[in-house]
């Protein structure tokens, strides 16, 4: 089987700069900064230490020495006392108010009490301005606030696709690949597989050349687009900002001239991920994220499946795009695998992408961008402005200069995600695919707008999802169930979660987290079954025809034994719509 990238039209260069976006402040404050509280700590053996009475007559009379209303605030929980000053003051003022308790022997330190601020500043790459997709709070994918946390660094990321033309904003972030295309007429470059996953250009030159009902296009030097959205360098005053800008890109080619063969593809899957392909030498540095923006119609083969099931049971994530037909992802490959994050395109106002395939099989949506509205006449190029913003090259056929253009497609929603599985390896090494994932979905926000057919959990979210993954987990145990479960209509389905080492009862207030994809959930009545049968109900029928249900439910089964095998039971009683089980925990 053939495969093709998944990115939508190109515009042309957007050349105009823009100024570099300001700088947050600085984590200290500056010599001319009002001061409004002080930080007393007092020395043990002081009476004030221990006596908030003694702190405020204390607080009071310095201040009165001082010229200024000093007053007690409160305790920290350190012991020292919050002094207010009245209001904001100089610092010269302040500074006489900290001289008084500085000459008291009694007094251990005194400071003012500063602000901090976040260390992430505004990217200071010069087309910042135009990645909506990356901040914009409508339909952005709130990556700034993550890059407090992580910015994918000791991650490496492999973009499985049309191999990479040489760019300045991605060299710095870019490690040995593979060119894993096997025939020389489709590689264009002299021979078969080799060490070189140098873009050679996908151009056709005819219509019919690729097969009934081609066209003649040029070169859409794809791989290189898809790789500057994960790890364009970023603060380098250039360019473009990339989403796990400290990661890796690995480039491994198999998308030549006609698209890419299943074969290729699959062996390329087993070396990106470490695995092993008879005559190519071992991968030095296997990704632990694998980004296809690549598909075509039919179900997924045992061939794919095979080699996604061997790449995420070496720990790798495969982040796979939903398609470009507006239809349903069940009939596209590798959309249709399983163990895959299959990613569904969203636009700028937060509605699915025209193009974007949809459906019970879609896991998330991300950014992908429009360069057209869905009424504009096809092939024409008439909102640059709201497609996605990345790394490119000029050149019609062969390469020529580098570039940075707009491209639209699902292409360019599925690196979004895999630049943020990147900032999650990083954030928590231990994470497994099956977590990584479930921490996306179930993170994930709401869609501004519309997503008629279905769109997963929602529109990726980078801020939310990390510091899920960065947080300390809640108190007690927590067990999960990350297996799809399909839901039909008018069906009954069930999926366990099997609990153990749990002393006693459940607690009171059991935390049941449901991550549910489904286009009416109205339809749904939701039950969990304690291991005795008990049945609680979290969610009966409610929402009408909004899509998709992404909550924790709090459940007082304080009666039941905490260990044994509890139940996830989702009943459709309506036609018409269909869903699945994405994921669910218990946290003890």
């Amino acid at each position: 089987m053939s495969v093709t990238l998944l990115a939508g039209s190109a515009t042309a260069s957007v050349a105009v700069a823009v100024e570099n976006p300001a700088s947050a402040p600085a984590a200290t404050v500056a010599a001319t900064a009002p001061v409004e509280n002080l930080i007393v700590g007092y020395k043990s053996s002081a009476t004030e230490a221990s006596s908030n009475t003694a702190a405020a007559d204390d607080a009071a009379a310095k201040g009165k020495k001082a010229g200024k209303k000093a007053k007690f605030d409160r305790r920290l929980g350190t012991g020292a006392a919050l002094v207010n000053l009245g209001g904001t003051v100089a610092p010269a003022e302040a500074a006489d108010v900290m001289a008084q308790f500085r000459a008291d022997p009694d007094v251990a330190y005194v400071e003012p009490d500063t602000r901090a601020y976040a260390t992430a500043v505004t990217p200071n790459d010069t087309e910042y301005a135009k990645q909506w997709d990356l901040f914009e709070s409508t339909a952005g994918m709130n990556v700034p606030a993550a890059w407090d946390k992580t910015t994918g660094s000791g991650v490496t990321v492999a973009v499985i696709d049309t191999g990479y033309v040489a760019h300045s904003d991605l060299a710095s972030n870019t490690v040995a690949g593979y060119d894993f295309i096997s025939s020389a007429t489709y590689a264009r470059d002299g021979g078969g597989r080799d060490s070189n996953p140098a873009d050679e250009g996908d151009w056709n030159a005819t219509d019919g050349e690729c097969g009934l009902n081609s066209k003649a296009s040029n070169s859409s030097w794809h791989g290189t687009h898809v790789a500057g959205t994960i790890a364009a360098a970023t603060n380098n005053s250039k360019g473009v900002a990339g989403i796990a800008y400290g990661a890796k890109v690995q480039h491994v080619r198999v998308l030549g001239k006609c698209g890419g063969s299943t074969s290729d593809i699959v062996d390329a899957i087993t070396w990106a991920s470490g695995g092993s392909v008879a005559g190519v030498p071992a991968n030095a540095t296997p990704a632990k994220v694998i980004n296809m923006s690549l598909g075509g119609p039919g179900a997924c083969g045992t061939s794919y499946q095979n080699a996604i099931n061997a790449a995420v049971a070496r720990g790798t994530t495969v982040v796979v795009a939903a398609g470009n037909s507006n239809a349903d992802a069940a009939g596209f490959s590798p959309a249709s695998c399983n163990n895959v994050i299959n990613v569904a395109a969203s636009n700028r106002a937060g509605d699915r992408s025209y193009y974007s395939n949809y459906g019970a099989i879609i896991d998330i949506a991300a950014p992908g961008g429009e360069t057209r509205r869905a009424t504009d006449t096809p092939g024409t190029v008439t909102t640059p402005e709201n497609a996605i913003l990345s790394t490119l090259n000029a050149g019609t056929t062969t390469p020529g200069a580098e570039i940075y253009k707009p491209y639209q497609g699902t292409s360019m929603a599925a690196p979004h995600v895999a630049g943020l599985a990147a900032l999650l390896k990083s954030a928590n090494s231990a994470l497994t695919p099956a977590q990584i994932e479930a921490a996306i979905k179930n993170n994930a926000r709401p869609l501004a707008g519309t997503c008629t057919g279905g769109c997963g959990t929602g529109l990726a979210d980078a801020a939310a999802t990390v510091a899920a993954v960065t947080s300390t987990q809640p108190a007690g145990k927590y067990f999960e169930n990350t297996a799809d479960v399909a839901i039909g209509d008018n069906t009954t389905v069930e999926s366990p979660v099997t609990v153990s080492g749990v002393t006693g009862n459940a607690p009171a207030t059991l935390k049941v987290g449901v991550n549910i994809a489904h286009t009416y959930i109205g339809d749904l009545k939701v039950d969990l079954v304690a291991p005795d049968g008990s049945v609680y109900t979290v969610h009966n029928r409610s929402g009408s025809s909004t899509d998709n249900i992404n909550q924790v439910y709090t459940v007082n089964a304080s009666s039941e034994v905490a260990n044994g095998t509890w139940k996830l039971r989702v009943n459709d009683n309506a036609g018409g719509d269909t869903g699945k089980i994405d994921s669910w925990n218990l946290t003890f």
